[in-house]
């Protein structure tokens, strides 16, 4: 049996951790399992047959592999339609699993990228073809259901309370008579999470920064906010602010889009600067404003161990689902203990939380919803924890891209 692994949606500073670790788990078991082909561009590069035959990275790649940011393989945005709705599609993928003796499939990504693994294991049923079909949880967001966090999130949310501790620091040398407020964007789509962590830079001192943080799941009251920002300079005489990038309205629309594709997906952004000439506006501090945008989910220099250790620990047991023939299933953390922090890896149904978000709990944001909770930088603590060294090159961190060929093709080209 071969397997095919792939990588979707938005990567991020361990995604591929867990593809090295794919590949060495899978090279454990030569009996049972040949080839790891890696697909170039996820689903995509499976259709189109642009695959990859990891044999040829060795050990030191597949090292070196595990400390690179990005996707080494190559991601995509793509949602599986309904097999009714395009047999020909799903005809292409299975000819392709077929030419090249696959039969597993690891899919690393998100909440949608869930829903594939599902629609996947159903058509391999209903066709008869022996497939087993895993997903392999990862997103900054941290907001896939049934896993205590998600590889990917603890890097993140590193990065950003790090920027958040050095850049309060900056502006509080700075300020000055009139004001000065500093906005720090953050990623997290409908979720609060990368938003809350930035509140470990402040620990449990209320004048450390972040003073604000404003999340999505509570609506974005003007001027309560404003009343907050304006308390914070008239006391420290700067207030620095978080803003998740979807943050909305009391009408429940979000503050700031930047586009929308042709399938109807709206990508954020802009909300951090809204937020910044709001403040400016109506009450006339200077301000700064930083959108982190690809930074916060590239960081490879500063991942937290326990999220590297946890993108490792998931990718082997998606080896292990593959060869146990757990179809359609995913492995997730589960939290054993917090104080000494402690985990495991459990199996989950991709059907049960395929599409679904895991929103902040109301008990980790304060009830004014202008901050996070003592109860969230708890849970949030443990994820940062940890430090790996750096190989460094030329005084920058030693971060090169792999260059592996694609195999051979075995089937006509497709045209979607």
């Amino acid at each position: 049996m071969n397997l095919l692994y792939a990588q979707s949606g938005g990567v991020t500073a361990v995604i591929n951790a867990t593809a090295s670790a794919v590949i060495a788990a899978a090279r454990e078991h030569p009996e049972r399992i040949g080839t790891v082909f890696a697909a170039r561009g996820g689903i995509l590069g499976a259709l189109a047959e642009d695959l990859i035959d990891t044999r040829a990275l060795d050990e030191e790649d597949l090292a070196r592999l595990a400390r690179t940011p990005g996707g080494a393989f190559g991601s995509c945005r793509f949602d599986l339609p309904d097999e009714a709705a395009n047999p020909r599609l799903y005809d292409r993928l299975f000819a392709v699993l077929a030419a090249h003796g696959i039969g597993g499939v690891l899919y690393n990504g998100g909440n949608g990228s869930m829903d594939l693994v599902v629609r996947l294991s159903a058509a391999a049923r209903r066709r008869g073809y022996a497939l087993v079909t895993v997903g392999v949880p990862k997103t900054v967001d941290n907001d896939i259901v049934g896993t205590d966090c998600c590889p990917g999130f603890g890097s993140a949310a590193k990065y950003l309370a790090t920027s958040m501790r050095e850049a309060g620091l900056d502006i509080a040398s700075m300020a000055g008579r009139k004001g000065s407020v500093f906005v720090l964007e953050v990623m997290g789509r409908n979720t609060g999470w990368l938003a809350a962590a930035t509140a470990l830079a402040a620990g449990d001192d209320p004048d450390m920064p972040p003073h604000i943080v404003l999340v999505p799941e509570v609506p974005f009251i003007e001027e309560d906010f404003l009343a907050r920002v304006r308390d914070v300079v008239e006391r420290l005489g700067y207030c620095t602010v978080t803003v998740s990038e979807g943050i909305r309205g009391p009408d429940g629309i979000i503050l700031m889009e930047k586009s929308h594709d042709e399938a109807g997906h709206v990508q954020l952004g802009g909300a951090g600067l809204a937020v910044a000439r709001m403040i400016n506006g109506r009450l006339g501090y200077k301000f700064h404003w930083a959108i982190p945008d690809y930074l916060q989910r590239a960081a490879a220099h500063w991942v937290s161990a326990t999220d590297h250790a946890q993108a490792m620990a998931l990718g082997r047991a998606a080896v292990a689902y593959v060869l146990d023939g757990r179809d359609g299933m995913m492995p997730a953390v589960r939290r054993l203990a917090d104080e000494p922090y402690s985990w495991d890896v459990v199996p989950v149904g991709a059907a049960a939380i395929a599409n679904l978000e895991r929103s902040l709990p109301a008990g980790f944001i304060a009830a004014d919803g202008l901050h996070v909770t003592a109860a969230a930088r708890h849970y949030l603590q443990p994820l940062i924890e940890g430090e790996l060294p750096v190989a460094t090159v030329g005084g920058l961190p030693d971060h090169r891209p792999l260059r592996v060929p694609l195999t051979g093709k075995r089937l006509p080209p497709w045209e979607a």
